[in-house]
């Protein structure tokens, strides 16, 4: 894997990913806590809901994300009905929140302002 994203590599010896540490809980989560995202009570993780017009930009919102996040092998959990799209965001790998989660999350807010 090459790019930007080969450092969050997950083949096997590969580095694990590290969690979000202090300083970039507080600058980093900051910069997607402003655009809605909220961290969940429950586990270490980031949610935000997203509302479209009608179901075909929901699922065409949904598409342009399964796209970016199959290309940078970080899948979200997501829920939808209709014209509402629910995700949370976290890394399995390290068990919490890392920086793949505030990159896809960047990503999926610019994703959802083609829709507005």
């Amino acid at each position: 894997s090459s790019g930007i994203n080969a450092e969050w590599s997950l083949r096997p010896g590969a580095a694990k990913v590290p969690k979000l540490d202090d300083e970039q809980r507080s600058v980093d989560l900051a910069a997607v806590t402003e655009t809605g995202w909220k961290l969940q009570d429950d586990r270490d993780a980031i949610h935000k809901e997203f509302l479209f017009r009608d179901f075909n930009e929901a699922f065409g919102f949904m598409t342009r994300v399964a796209l970016r996040a199959d290309k940078v092998d970080h899948h979200p959990e997501w829920f939808n009905v209709y014209n509402k799209v629910n995700i949370t965001l976290s890394t399995h790998d390290c068990g919490g929140l890392s920086k793949k989660d505030i990159a896809l999350a960047k990503f999926i807010d610019g994703a959802a302002k083609v829709f507005e």
